[in-house]
């Protein structure tokens, strides 16, 4: 169980500080929530239970885990799907997972077929495109927390380690 003032990534919200825990009646049952608030979204409060099995919560990468991730991006493995539909099905729950290896490879077959259009003159379409800044978010806003940088410096970080 988390504690208040834990940083977590919760689903596809990112990094979500616990702000408070409450006990709210349902039903005569009583339950607990997490008061979650995102750290790159102030003006949003998540409230849910803390046995919420739909939305993966989990708490944050530690330096360790993200010094290994870089040698993940060095391999350049991508999601291989060759159904364009059933591949951005892939790519959306890979995001709602969280999880930052598979974010990692979202992010390269999407960068991966970016350069290709751009090679025959062609722009990445509009899914593909959002899908790659919602992944890049995720994983980024989560490397700045535990890496106490600005979000802004993840990518020059990311660049002059690995």
């Amino acid at each position: 169980m988390f504690k208040i003032n834990d940083y977590v990534v919760y689903g596809s919200n990112g990094v979500c500080k616990v702000t408070d825990i409450e006990q709210v009646t349902l039903r005569n049952e009583e339950l607990e929530y997490y008061i979650l608030s995102p750290v790159y979204n102030e003006k949003m409060t998540i409230k849910t239970p803390v046995n919420n099995q739909k939305i993966l919560m989990r708490e944050l990468m530690t330096k360790a885990e993200i010094v290994n991730l870089l040698k993940e991006i060095s391999k350049n493995e991508t999601v291989e799907i060759e159904d364009s539909r059933r591949r951005v099905e892939e790519y959306k729950a890979i995001i709602r997972r969280g999880n930052a290896e598979e974010l990692i490879k979202v992010i390269n077959s999407i960068k991966l077929e970016k350069d290709e259009k751009i090679s025959i003159g062609k722009k990445l379409n509009k899914t593909d495109e959002d899908i790659m800044i919602s992944a890049s978010k995720q994983l980024y806003q989560e490397m700045a927390i535990v890496l106490e940088i600005d979000v802004d410096e993840v990518q020059d970080y990311i660049k002059n380690n690995i």
